[in-house]
């Protein structure tokens, strides 16, 4: 134990600092603060059903009714016992609290890597600061998206372990089995576009070994890793059964799946619709913000620094007098015409920064660097960042959206610049390594190093002395506002404010281009110096590490900084109910629905689930069926029966009167089940929509003619006496009590998905059938019976079987490798 402590005490003395610096970061989180995120919030509203019942019973739900009507709880919350990887993520949140958890993993991944990657400890601690430090990991962070973030920081880990694999001899059965750890993790983070791009990056790098293997007649050894990395990946997959089997079953059913309705022929008819896929686009020049963060003004949400602004210059100095100047200012502020960002995307969080010093390595590494994995993270990196350009380069992206497999279930396109900001730093760092290491390349390396700094610093000066060479810090709706401007005032307000917010933008443009051009000269004169034997190469290594550290931190706090984090007391207090919400919850009823029209838009709100069993709801996974309802019936107006039929007993509404929110009382809502009189028969999706436009839902089923036989002979007899109530609810078993002198269809208020509900009649299952587009449906037998709705999903009880056995079998592989590479060592 002795030895292998002072064999290894430069990576401990190294994963020591890791975790100081992380704690440095994060310092509030070590007193017990909790950092505000907005998705985290928006979550802990769509999960509070779900947390409330597993408090309750130990158990959390499969399904949840708090949003949409109801939906399956696997895109929101659900436990995955048999998978080994919930109890490692568990560990690891339990020992780091967050977000120190998840930037810890990014350090000790990207270390990982580049130790297999044969550099020297302090090198490789450089590089995962590099790696680590990338400003979007901290974006999304801020944002909430944990599993995003986490699943990203995954990706060295991978890498590595394949690379391992690869080597063959003692380290083919552990490469082996770190891959099938990892992967196994990457996947139990649960976001699968982020998987599906590693995929994608790695089925390339595995083509390319391939060819290499080959054509230098090595392809036994080749096949042999790539059988054993097969078997680690199936491995993996299994591992994950459960919510892999879970999550496709309800993906076919969701906004990602086939849709049901005629969509226009220019749509494919299954995944996602590409304007909205492609929402997010990554501006073809905004990709310059790499190397300068503030190119493109940084967050959509940021403002210019207060009494820095040329706008206020120009009206002041053309007389404009100051009150009328502010409140002009006030109002353009308040339509969001004199924010910094001027990019393509509707919204951003932020910049995709990768790094001064780091691009300049890149650069140089396109230079010295000349083994095919150079041409690997070329080719990928250009790939995604193309595909990030969404509808400014369709002719990359509407490829792989209109033909890729299950590349159209995706959106947010610019996420595909995860690739980059990994694999950039990667080469940056091999370039790195490649002048320590190979010192016979030295005296050859002025001509490429000069070259690099003339392309990065070039690039600098040209922002710095003529910005709009490039640029033109407009954005695309410049114009169009300005002629509004001028129409409202005159055109020289317009002028005084159109060139007035194109100089402030230059100004941010001009500070981020100095700061980084200082950087870069840091990097230039350490590495000049180091070649030309002026400084010791770990001088040279640990100056460069540092700089890269103070560039990244720095632009890092703009995004994510101690005034995130909030006292628990303060974030609890995020939700606290109305006098509105007050009286809707003292209903006695069991279940009931809840349409807030105080929020500016129901149906992409989540907050008000925390309190009700809502009919909106906000989920990038909703189902499809129900996405549908929302577009055809409640698009401008809301289609009172269509109301009807989802129980929806309460409105609520802004008062004008008293200034806050009341309840409305809906007291034509149908309950939770009731009888009726008549089914119509309808043929297909569309005219079965149709139907619902107008109908009178407590007498009339809508019904497709798949289900005729379901419902049987017509007509109904009508029991004007016939009862049918809900007399237990938990959100995965309904139970009911009805009494009917005939033979009759009962419609149910709870949303279709019969990827996992049954029905029993008296504990015997029996068959169900859709009604009114959207509900459930019963034909039910004369006499008193119980009737209950179980949620009892196949893919999640019988995939988390195979999860255990499959994670029994890693960690079984696991020990006998472990005991083999022991006994190598004993030998």
């Amino acid at each position: 134990m002795k030895n292998w402590f002072r064999s290894n005490r430069q990576h401990l003395l190294i994963i020591s600092i890791f975790i100081a610096l992380c704690f440095l970061y994060f310092s509030p989180a070590i007193q017990g603060k909790v950092l505000y995120q907005s998705d985290i919030m928006e979550a802990k509203a769509q999960s509070r059903e779900i947390m409330e019942v597993k408090a309750a019973t130990g158990h959390g739900p499969l399904w949840t009714n708090s949003m949409y009507g109801g939906m399956p709880a696997f895109q929101i919350w659900a436990k995955y016992p048999g998978n080994m990887l919930t109890y490692v993520i568990g560990f690891i949140k339990t020992v780091f609290p967050d977000p120190i958890d998840t930037i810890l993993s990014f350090l000790l991944g990207s270390y990982f890597l580049l130790n297999v990657l044969k550099m020297k400890p302090w090198i490789a601690a450089a590089g995962a600061v590099a790696f680590s430090f990338s400003s979007y990991n901290f974006i999304y962070i801020l944002a909430g998206h944990s599993n995003h973030a986490m699943a990203m920081a995954v990706f060295a880990p991978i890498l590595g372990s394949i690379l391992l694999t690869l080597r063959g001899g003692k380290y083919l059965l552990r490469g082996a089995v770190l891959t099938a750890f990892f992967l196994a993790l990457e996947i139990r983070t649960n976001h699968i576009q982020m998987t599906y791009y590693l995929f994608m990056i790695l089925i390339l790098f595995i083509i390319i070994e391939g060819y290499h293997a080959i054509s230098s007649k090595q392809s036994k050894p080749f096949f042999t890793a790539l059988a054993y990395l097969s078997a680690a990946s199936a491995l993996a997959l299994t591992i994950n059964a459960g919510s892999l089997w879970s999550t496709w079953e309800y993906g076919q059913e969701s906004i990602r799946g086939k849709a049901n309705l005629t969509r226009s022929n220019t749509e494919a008819n299954s995944g996602l619709q590409r304007g909205y896929a492609y929402q997010y686009s990554q501006g073809v020049g905004e990709i310059a913000t790499f190397l300068v963060p503030n190119l493109y003004g940084g967050a959509s949400s940021d403002r210019f620094p207060e009494g820095k602004s040329q706008v206020e210059d120009n009206l002041l100095k053309a007389g404009v007098p100051e009150a009328q100047t502010q409140g002009l200012l006030a109002q353009l502020d308040q339509q969001g015409i004199l924010r910094p960002y001027w990019g393509d995307k509707p919204s951003t969080a932020g910049s995709w920064y990768f790094g001064a010093i780091v691009m300049f390595l890149f650069a140089l590494g396109l230079f010295i660097i000349k083994t095919r994995f150079k041409w690997w993270i070329l080719s990928a990196s250009f790939l995604f960042i193309f595909l990030s350009f969404g509808k400014n380069f369709p002719l990359v992206s509407d490829l792989f959206f209109d033909h890729f497999p299950m590349y159209n279930k995706f959106r947010s396109v610019d996420f595909a610049l995860a690739v980059p900001a990994f694999l950039i730093p990667l080469l940056a760092f091999l370039a790195l390594n490649e002048l320590i290491t190979q010192k016979d390349i030295r005296k050859d390396l002025s001509k490429r190093l000069m070259q690099s700094f003339y392309i990065t610093a070039g690039f600098l000066m040209i922002i710095l002395i003529f910005p709009t060479l490039i640029f033109d810090f407009k954005a695309s709706y410049h114009a169009e506002v300005m002629v509004q401007i001028a129409k409202t005032y005159d055109i020289s307000i317009s002028n005084l404010i159109s060139n007035g917010l194109v100089a402030d933008r230059i100004s941010l443009a001009r500070t981020d281009a100095l700061r980084s051009l200082i950087f870069i000269l840091i990097a230039f004169a350490v590495i000049w110096f180091m070649i030309k034997s002026k400084i010791k190469t770990e001088t040279a290594v640990l100056i460069i590490g540092v700089a890269i550290l103070m560039d990244m931190w720095g632009v890092d706090r703009r995004y994510l900084n101690n005034t995130n984090f909030y006292d628990k007391d303060q974030l609890a207090q995020s939700f606290q109910p109305s006098k509105a919400d007050q009286q809707i919850m003292a209903d006695p009823a069991l279940d009931y629905r809840v349409l807030d029209l105080s929020k500016s838009d129901p149906f992409f709100d989540a907050a008000p689930s925390y309190f009700h069993k809502s009919v909106g709801g906000r989920h990038s996974a909703r189902l499809r069926r129900y996405d549908e309802l929302i577009t055809a019936q409640f698009n401008g107006k809301l289609n009172e029966p269509v109301l009807d039929m989802l129980n929806t007993k309460y409105f609520i509404v802004p008062d004008s009167v008293a200034g806050q929110l009341k309840p409305v009382l809906r007291t034509s809502a149908l309950g939770n089940a009731w009888f009726v009189h008549n089914v119509k028969y309808v043929e297909g999706a569309d005219a079965e929509m149709n139907a619902i436009t107008s109908f009178h839902p407590k007498d009339t089923a809508i019904v497709q003619n798949d289900f005729a036989a379901l419902v049987g002979k017509l007509p109904l007899n009508a029991d004007t006496t016939a009862s049918i109530e809900l007399l237990k609810y938990h959100p995965d078993n309904l139970l009911y009590k009805y009494k009917n002198s005939e033979n009759a269809v009962a419609v149910f208020a709870e949303i279709w998905y019969d990827k996992g509900w049954n029905a029993y009649l008296d504990g015997i299952k029996v068959p169900y059938f859709r009604a009114n587009y959207i509900l459930r449906a019963l034909k039910l037998p004369a006499g008193e019976h119980e009737i209950a709705f179980k949620f009892e999903p196949k893919s999640y009880l019988i995939g988390d079987k195979i999860s255990l056995f499959a994670s029994l079998a890693l960690v079984i592989t696991g020990v006998f490798a472990f005991y083999k590479r022991r006994k190598q060592i004993v030998k």
